[in-house]
């Protein structure tokens, strides 16, 4: 990818050797407790850069790539589309926060980075100290609960997950194109200007690559495949997660859009939960970074 504009200045940047390959982060060093920060589709580590000012005088942010997005790696998908399925990439952001000194930490996670939060909750009790979910529901409610009002808000779940080399082919004719159209209809202004142009090219830059349009797409078969099996052996098996969480969603987000209920598909999943809505469409953190900020702080408890 070309040079892009540095939205995290004092920041250092580190790749991050794991068992699916590298893993980049950007990391803080105003000191306290470690924060991982993870970004959803179709973004990168970039999405943070408004919030972050706001957490770091409290904690050490860490603000990764997932794998085949941004700066991270991008490895060859299996059958069972490991290392992109949210289990595979839990260890990998379990093993790039030991490598950075810490066992236990905070996380919160945007869309994807959601929904490999919970995962990791789930497969790894004791790791997260607190977890934090951004306009999502988990998986395996968004899949029972696809009808026809969410199947319209959320096509591009069916789309990316259909077999390749469909979408890939089809995205890779106008990239630019796809990316603004399914980024502007999360945005509550449906417009992609709620985006900093900075952060803009970033994502247009990983549109551009092909081996990431691929990795997306992976991310997309591992969520309605093995992701959804996953989450559904863990339903039936009782299982919880055993940290708080809170529940963030756009007024007019993903969830709220498709009529669900977020808190009510979390109360199955999380006996400790809170949660709240922030005025904003789908990107909570960059369309609201001040009231995603605050609710962010006061949960973790440095509000």
């Amino acid at each position: 990818m070309p040079d892009l504009i540095d939205l995290y200045p004092g920041y250092a940047s580190r790749w991050i050797d794991t068992s699916i390959g590298e893993i980049f982060a950007r990391v803080g060093d105003s000191g306290g407790p470690p924060l991982l920060l993870l970004h959803g589709h179709p973004q990168s580590n970039v999405m943070w850069h408004r919030v972050a000012p706001l957490l770091e005088p409290h904690f050490m942010l860490v603000i990764a790539d997932l794998p085949g997005y941004g700066w991270s790696a991008a490895p060859q998908a299996q059958p069972d589309h490991a290392p992109y399925t949210k289990r595979a990439m839990a260890v990998a952001m379990i093993q790039a926060m030991e490598a950075l000194g810490f066992d236990r930490f905070r996380l919160a996670g945007h869309d994807r980075g959601g929904r490999v939060g919970y995962r990791l909750a789930l497969d790894h009790p004791g790791r997260l100290e607190q977890l934090a979910v951004l306009d999502i529901v988990t998986t395996s409610d968004m899949w029972r609960r696809m009808d026809a009002r969410l199947a319209t808000r959320a096509w591009h779940w069916l789309f990316l997950s259909l077999p390749e080399p469909f979408p890939e082919t089809l995205i890779g004719g106008d990239p630019k194109f796809f990316f603004d159209h399914r980024a502007a209809a999360g945005a509550k202004a449906k417009q992609v200007s709620i985006f900093d142009p900075r952060a803009l090219a970033h994502y247009h830059a990983a549109y551009a690559d092909s081996l990431r349009i691929h990795a997306m797409c992976e991310d997309y078969r591992a969520g309605r495949t093995t992701d959804l099996a996953h989450d559904e052996a863990d339903r039936a098996a009782g299982k919880i997660i055993g940290c708080p969480v809170l529940a963030l969603w756009g007024t007019s987000g993903l969830p709220a859009d498709a009529g669900l209920d977020t808190l009510a598909c979390w109360r199955d999943w999380a006996p400790d939960l809170r949660g709240l809505a922030v005025e904003s469409g789908h990107y909570l953190a960059e369309e609201n970074p001040v009231a995603t900020a605050q609710a962010l702080l006061e949960f973790f408890g440095a509000g």
